[in-house]
């Protein structure tokens, strides 16, 4: 396999992080617009398109920054190609960014209700498709791993064997925290736990996974994980008030 594996519609090439980005983009919005019509959403449109169009905003904010953060020596090292210093986003500052982007305009115009439940899957669908195009996109992406000698190594193309860390994502996402969340829906819960399960188990997977994942650290730790520990540690606050909770049968 040469890396990237462009996609070809006829004889144009489509690169891999752009086709399976749109690809998570309107999965992930068609996933939204069924759920939130099955959960009966109670916000009024005026208030909906202001909790989407912060989400939107912070993300783009966040994982713009965070990557900035995370990456500086490859920041650096394209001020000169203005498109390759654009393109680089983290998930997690998207995420992190969005949370807070949300919340405060939740505060500033009235929301007290908890709004993220419904965009919890189409977010896990969308990042599990997203992370296929940075997989297939190869060093360039810089989302790969270390080098290593275990023999599912995957070579980039530079002869060297790394964790193929985008595919350790995938798995965790599909295979970990879509049952982690399906059986979560099972347990009587508040409006917001099922976001906050998400975000748990999400931001401590990648707080693991940057172990295994070049960066430049600060004081021993990425940015990312920075964030990942900063973020747990404000859902931290919920875990004395969690009720405990057993199955019920008539929940299905």
């Amino acid at each position: 396999m040469t890396f990237p594996v462009y996609l070809w519609i006829g004889p144009v090439p489509i690169h891999p992080h752009v086709a399976f980005n749109i690809v998570a983009y309107v999965v992930g919005a068609r996933l939204y617009g069924v759920l939130k019509r099955r959960s009966g959403d109670v916000l009024t449109p005026e208030d909906r398109w202001w909790v989407v169009a912060a989400g939107f905003v912070g993300a783009a904010v966040g994982g713009k920054l965070l990557n900035v953060v995370d990456h500086p020596t490859l920041v650096v090292a394209s001020l000169h190609h203005l498109l390759d210093l654009a393109a680089g986003q983290s998930i997690v500052g998207a995420l992190v960014g969005a949370l807070i982007a949300v919340e405060v305009t939740k505060r500033l115009i009235g929301v007290t209700r908890a709004t993220g439940d419904v965009f919890v899957i189409p977010l896990v669908v969308g990042i599990a498709i997203g992370r296929i195009g940075c997989f297939l996109s190869g060093l360039e992406d810089h989302t790969h791993g270390l080098p290593t000698d275990l023999p599912w190594a995957v070579d980039y193309g530079d002869g060297v064997p790394r964790h193929p860390a985008q595919l350790y994502e995938i798995a965790f996402l599909l295979f970990g925290l879509l049952p982690l969340l399906a059986w979560a829906t099972r347990l009587p819960r508040r409006d917001g736990d099922l976001f906050k399960v998400f975000m748990a188990g999400y931001l401590g997977f990648r707080l693991g996974l940057e172990f295994l994942k070049p960066g430049d650290a600060l004081a021993g730790l990425t940015a990312i994980q920075w964030v990942c520990l900063a973020t747990l540690a404000w859902y931290a606050r919920y875990i004395p008030a969690a009720r405990v909770v057993r199955w019920n049968p008539d929940r299905g």
